[in-house]
């Protein structure tokens, strides 16, 4: 078996998701990686096979799992230096300034709003014993001395078109925890916003029927994904018979758990 991989390390989004505070997916990451050469899969990094060279291969199957891209929205100016994607902050290739406006009040503008509004903190435990409002003398009755403190990075705006409340595709038993955190952080959520455009002044929308200009410093476009499958339609076009999972397949909500249920799956079929 051999497993192409373009980045420098496989895991792919879930590198994204294992630099938000609170997730664990480096470990999920470490586990792969290590099955991988327990397995003994050739793992070829920085690789990008060509269509001709796969069907040439003489592989008796090929599972295309390219992942997402980035939807960007049709916005005008939306190619200002001042808008970033979510991809280019999570990944830490570009840093957002201290006013900060997040397109997008899906899972990943959640994320996007956890990660930006985190304090920087030299001790991870104890910040998050102070911003719970934890006693970690254990002296106060049921632990907590009922005042949480927490200074928070940045100046956040999350802006969402629906009208719906923010945050509805949230986990059930997190969602709350991350909706407090934000509003501990004073992070403004914003729903039923129409955006006009994006210029040097900032971010102009329209919000409860009024036009409003958000002076920030950048703008974090979190507005979902693309499936990337140009390699499936191409291998489909010299009739070369492929499966096609993951985000690859359907980019809706960002989904681990259905990525890795459907490359088992196709696993067990050969």
């Amino acid at each position: 078996m051999t497993l192409f991989e373009a980045a420098p390390a496989v895991g792919g989004q879930m590198h994204l998701a294992a630099a938000i505070p609170g997730k664990e997916f480096a470990e999920t990451i470490r586990y792969f990686e290590r099955r991988l050469e327990q397995c003994g899969v050739e793992v070829r990094l920085r690789s990008r096979p060509e269509v001709a060279a796969l069907a040439a291969g003489g592989f008796d199957e090929i599972v295309v799992a390219t992942g997402v891209t980035p939807r960007v929205p049709d916005i005008p100016g939306i190619d200002h230096p001042k808008v970033l994607r979510y991809d280019e902050v999570l990944s830490g290739r570009k840093r957002p300034g201290r006013r900060v406006a997040i397109l997008g009040a899906g899972g990943i503008g959640f994320d996007a709003a956890v990660y930006l509004s985190q304090p920087a903190s030299a001790d991870p435990a104890a910040h998050f014993c102070d911003a719970w409002g934890v006693d970690r003398s254990g002296l106060s009755q049921g632990g907590l001395n009922g005042s949480p403190d927490e200074t928070p990075a940045r100046e956040l705006f999350l802006l969402q078109r629906k009208t719906t409340p923010a945050g509805r595709t949230l986990g059930m038993t997190t969602g709350w925890a991350i909706r407090a955190e934000l509003a501990r952080r004073g992070v403004k959520i914003l729903v039923g916003v129409s955006y006009d455009r994006i210029d040097d002044a900032g971010l102009h929308i329209r919000h409860a029927d009024a036009p409003r200009l958000l002076a920030v410093d950048h703008v974090v476009v979190c507005a979902g994904q693309e499936s990337s499958r140009s390699l499936y339609d191409e291998l489909a076009a010299r009739g070369v018979r492929a499966h096609l999972i993951g985000g690859a397949d359907v980019a809706a909500e960002l989904d681990a758990l259905r990525a890795i249920d459907q490359g088992m799956r196709v696993a067990l079929e050969f």
